[in-house]
């Protein structure tokens, strides 16, 4: 009997393998899909579970209620020996992280005695950690003792990858490193890799004993100030839930900050497990999903599947007449139809299995293009994962059931009378409706997708040209790796008169960054401290030239070391309810202590991304802040290379222990959005894909019903029918669905797509041209796809049609 089944799906696949190859071709692409978007799935929803004690894990945050709804994940530095105090039955667990930005690190050569080398590190590979760090986050352990490795002073954990990468094969136990030429750190331990899916993903771990000799970002006397990379972690115990934990934060936050500032902020906890999908706050890693994207991609790969079922369905349902006598023949000689439906299954489980097997085959040669597109880490094989060959053969099942049930029910229901006589009727009202309104699912899932990436790619095109307040192009970043007196300054004479420089500036950043100084301030004389922050951007006095920002009334600071006066953003004028830059000027702020007189306003400049609003800011001289000089390069690619490579010697003479590095504004800018150009770029692929398998499809389903039709077509062109009636005639009922499927798809984009919008502060409006545009593509592919069979039927000879049998 099996082989009997194998040898008609094989016949039939072979006598029809014009649709069969449609079929497989469809199902082959979007099950790769669907596997490859698993893939992503699994490899998101793995953030941070590696850790024995996750879920009962947490990070501490801020949250503001006033003036603006807000968080902030940086803790000041004093609340840890608060917590420590205050809830002596977490002493042990509770930590401290303090990240380090970019730091340089050297490693003594062995082969070369005294000979340093020099290693550029980036992102999120060192931070300061507290020996309780290793009671909250599981590593594997080399060498070293996790309980004291971090107990003293001037110790460091490294990674295998760290150890082998500044010492070789060498023991790197007890060897010395020295990082950004201000701290020299001995090697306490050697760890695993940490798993590639943490939100904490730090190689290097220094004792947090050394924090002050390295020097901190914020005063340890300071219950306001906090920086974004100090964050404090800590596991509840198994009889604390985090709700109560966060009552007990209350009067805790309270008895340490000033009353009026408690009444808008409020401590929350933050699972572990939340981190990796929280995008309103950052995290160590750097990289952040929504769930509401997982879900998204999830529905996507769905869609695909449903996409690619419909051209199965739509097709078998057509053919049937076709198999009609012999579903007849199979009847009388005493088949059931429970016999003819898992033959018919088994014939659709043979396509399936065929295009499972190519799906596996472009999925695995795919992998690393995807990997590289989304900008995550895959392993390399999928034939050695079994949870992927599992995911594999349910969707199998699932698709074959999807696919084949359908047009089994039909093809095993026929009765053997009608259809030994050829009575059947393969265009019946209910099938002819089925096949319409599949057709209309296909394209309303594609026109969904079409609307949704012409939307991602106007935000995209909004992101890219916005005017952000400050001049980016052809600004060249470079940080400056110490603060010695007389090294800044050294520096600029030095670069001072190159001619392919326009101008510089010191200064903490760039005018938008990630990262921010908040502080708080009282304006005047007023009795509190305002109930707002502001962004504080030290800078020196060709700070407002090099990035081109506009002076609406005043002048700039006066050239000093330290902060003597203040220019302010208009953003800082209007929350003060001040509608003149004239009426603040002259007027006074009190900031950490000192009070300073505001002497300019600048326009408004985006001091973030777009996804948040420009925040009140204000400009002072600080030296000891700057950490970056930005340069305003000039002249073609030739002359900007001969500049560049001028500064990096004058740099290398200022700072002979450091590495040179520099990035270019825009791009750091562009880097903002690197999410975005990811969702887009993948909105375009998957769209692309749906498009493509329903109009395979539709290019299927009118193939058939020109076959079909020939004797119909010879008839009416034997009337006098022009080609373009009978091209009228195919295309006119395939157009109607279409725009059937785009007034569905409308609404369903709009709402999905104003959703993702929300994420953003600067945004574009949805406009009814998006849609329409969207309906033209559609429509324009839907005749493309349908005009090549439909012209092929109009110019068939009439005399040849009308003999076809």
């Amino acid at each position: 009997m099996l082989k009997s089944y194998f040898t008609t799906a094989f016949r039939a696949f072979r006598r029809n393998w014009n649709y069969s190859v449609i079929n497989v071709v469809g199902l082959t692409l979007s099950l790769a899909c669907c596997l490859l978007l698993f893939i992503v799935i699994r490899y998101e929803r793995s953030f941070d579970r590696h850790h024995a004690n996750a879920d009962r894990t947490y990070r501490l945050v801020s949250h503001y209620t006033a003036p603006q709804d807000g968080f902030n994940v940086g803790i000041p530095l004093p609340f840890l020996a608060a917590m420590r105090n205050d809830f002596p039955d977490l002493k042990h667990q509770l930590t401290f992280i303090h990240d380090v930005r970019n730091p340089v690190i050297a490693a003594e050569d062995r082969r070369e005695k005294g000979t340093m080398r020099r290693f550029q590190e980036t992102g999120g590979v060192a931070a300061f950690a507290e020996p309780e760090y290793f009671r909250l986050f599981d590593y594997q352990w080399i060498s070293g003792n996790p309980a004291t490795a971090l107990n003293r002073p001037g110790t460091v954990v490294l990674t295998e990858e760290l150890a082998r990468k500044y010492f070789g094969d060498d023991d790197p136990m007890g060897r010395t490193l020295k990082i950004d030429n201000k701290l020299t750190v001995l090697v306490s331990g050697v760890v695993q890799n940490p798993p590639v899916t943490s939100s904490i993903p730090f190689k290097m771990l220094i004792s947090f004993a050394s924090l002050k000799e390295y020097g901190a970002n914020t005063n340890w006397d300071d219950w306001v100030s906090s920086y974004t990379g100090a964050q404090l972690y800590l596991t509840l115990p198994e009889n604390t839930s985090a709700a109560q934990m966060e009552q007990k934060l209350v009067p805790f936050l309270r008895k340490y900050v000033r009353a009026e500032d408690a009444e808008d902020q409020r401590f929350e906890l933050q699972p572990l497990t939340e981190i990796h999908y929280s995008t309103e706050m950052s995290n160590y890693s750097g990289r952040t999903i929504s769930k509401s994207m997982i879900w998204a991609m999830a529905l996507i790969g769905l869609f695909l599947l449903v996409t690619a079922c419909v051209n199965f369905v739509n097709l078998a349902t057509a053919q049937a007449i076709r198999r009609s006598k012999e579903v007849g023949v199979r009847k009388v000689l005493g088949s059931s139809r429970m016999q003819l439906v898992r033959q018919f299954l088994g014939e659709t489980g043979f396509l399936t299995g065929l295009a499972v097997l190519l799906a596996l085959l472009i999925a695995n040669f795919s992998l690393a293009s995807v990997a590289d597109l989304l900008n995550i880490k895959l392993q390399t094989t999928l034939f050695n994962d079994l949870v992927v060959i599992v995911f594999l053969l349910l969707l199998a099942v699932f698709t074959t059931v999807l696919a084949g049930f359908y047009p089994a029910l039909v093809l095993s229901g026929y009765q053997p009378v009608l259809a030994l006589k050829g009575k059947i009727r393969g265009s019946g009202s209910g099938q002819l409706t089925l096949r319409r309104t599949l057709i209309v699912l296909q394209f309303t899932i594609s026109q969904t997708l079409i609307i949704g990436t012409v939307i991602v790619y106007n935000q995209m095109d909004y992101f890219r040209n916005a005017d952000l307040g400050f001049r980016k192009d052809a600004i060249v970043m470079i940080p400056i790796p110490e603060k010695k007196p007389g090294k800044m300054e050294s520096l600029q004479a030095k670069l001072t008169g190159l001619p392919g420089i326009s101008s510089m500036s010191f200064g903490i950043s760039s005018p938008s960054a990630r990262g921010n100084w908040w502080t708080g301030f009282r304006y005047e004389n007023r009795e509190k401290d305002e109930e707002y922050g502001v962004v504080m951007r030290p800078s020196d006095t060709s700070y407002v030239r090099t990035y081109g920002l506009k002076l609406m009334a005043g002048r700039i600071n006066l050239p000093a070391d330290t902060m003597r006066e203040v220019l302010v953003n208009e953003r800082f004028m209007t929350k003060l309810g001040m509608k003149s830059p004239n009426e603040i000027l002259g007027k006074t702020v009190l900031l950490n202590g000192r009070r300073l007189p505001i002497v300019g306003v600048i326009k408004n400049f985006n001091t973030f991304s777009l996804h948040q609003e420009t925040e009140p800011c204000i400009l002072t001289t600080h030296r000891d802040a700057y950490s970056s000089l930005g340069i305003k390069v000039s002249g073609n690619s030739a002359q900007v290379s001969k500049t560049l490579a001028e500064v990096e010697a004058a740099w290398a003479a200022t700072f002979p222990d450091f590495l040179f590095k520099y990035d270019y504004l825009d791009k750091t800018i562009a880097d903002f959005y690197a999410a975005e150009e990811r969702l887009y770029a993948l909105f375009r692929l998957l769209a692309g894909i749906a498009i493509f398998i329903g109009c395979l499809g539709l290019y299927g389903v009118v193939a058939f019903m020109a076959e079909s039709r020939t004797k119909e077509v010879g008839i009416r062109k034997a009337l006098g029918a022009s080609t373009s009636h009978i091209f009228g005639l195919f295309s006119f009922q395939f157009l109607k669905l279409v725009l059937i499927a785009l007034l569905i798809a409308a609404p369903i984009a709009w709402y999905f797509t104003n959703q993702w919008l929300q994420d953003f502060a600067y945004k574009i409006d949805i406009e009814w041209w998006m849609f329409a545009l969207a309906g033209v593509m559609a429509t324009a592919i839907a005749l493309v796809t349908v005009s090549f069979q439909s012209i092929r039927a109009a110019l068939m000879n009439p005399v040849k049609s009308l003999r076809a049998e």
